[in-house]
């Protein structure tokens, strides 16, 4: 990224360029990633192309006004914090399923974030619900959050994951909200471009959840939550109250895309079929 992009970014999060790389500033980035910038899986029902690699990452975030999902948000996340001087290592980690089971390898990105002032922190800025604020790395115990009650654990053995790969070795983390594994997390640093076929996976296969559904979401400045699944807005209160109503007319839809999230569409996406021809576009 150069200045001008870095710059662009930061208007977008509504951030002034941090004077050093120190915790409170990824702190108030992260937050404000949240806040700003949704998760979305609109591309793979509009037949829009997901590629990895920063300069598209960017400017889809920043030129286009829109979201992704977590290859996308974290990969331009990580750009940013690596432009304003974050020391940024990309990690895999595979997402715990209803049954307890882990996904495919690659199945989901986060980041490992080293800051000025000595720590280093669990950003995730691209797992939907998820904590408000980076969580340290180092530490076992638990951490207060605004979205939740999170702790990193050495991940013990256990059945087989999804395609009967082994569970655990040796350094795996397991990520835990409110008591329930997240996602297992693994310690080796990796590029952009492994992640490239669990995007594909998640954006093609029928058993992939963001083939499914519609979400797009992102965290509202009382600390809420508002989501807009297919044609269902669902607007969470930071207490967890929550108001749920459906939008019958496109014009409906299309203008919380467009005032709730800042994205401008020029229909209403549609769940898509894996496979199928998008004949809008």
């Amino acid at each position: 990224m150069n200045s001008m992009q870095t710059d662009a970014y930061l208007h977008r999060l509504g951030a002034a360029r941090p004077a050093r790389p120190t915790a409170e500033a990824l702190r108030d980035l992260h937050l404000r990633h949240l806040r700003a910038v949704p998760f979305e899986n609109l591309s793979i029902h509009l037949g829009e192309e997901i590629v990895l690699a920063e300069e598209r990452l960017v400017d889809k975030m920043v030129g286009a006004g829109r979201g992704g999902f977590c290859y996308e948000l974290n990969g331009a996340f990580s750009a940013l914090l690596t432009a304003l001087g974050f020391r940024v290592t990309l990690l895999a980690g595979r997402v715990y399923g209803d049954e307890g089971r882990l996904g495919i390898p690659y199945d989901h990105l986060a980041l490992r974030v080293g800051t000025v002032d000595g720590g280093e922190w669990l950003a995730d800025v691209g797992f939907g619900a998820h904590s408000h604020y980076p969580l340290e790395f180092a530490e076992r115990g638990e951490q207060a959050d605004p979205g939740g009650r999170f702790r990193i654990t050495g991940a013990g053995p256990d059945a087989a994951g999804a395609g009967g790969e082994p569970g655990a070795v040796a350094g795996d983390l397991d990520v835990l909200r409110d008591g329930k594994p997240q996602y297992r997390l693994e310690v080796r640093p990796r590029v952009l471009g492994d992640f490239t076929a669990g995007a594909w996976w998640h954006s093609t296969s029928p058993s992939s959840h963001f083939t499914q559904s519609l979400v797009c979401s992102r965290v509202t400045e009382d600390g809420g939550r508002i989501t807009l699944g297919g044609r269902t807005l669902t607007l969470t209160a930071a207490d967890g109250a929550r108001e749920v109503r459906e939008l019958e007319r496109d014009e409906e839809v299309l203008r919380v895309y467009r005032e709730r999230f800042g994205i401008e569409l020029d229909r209403v996406p549609v769940v898509r079929t894996p496979g199928s021809v998008n004949r809008n576009g």
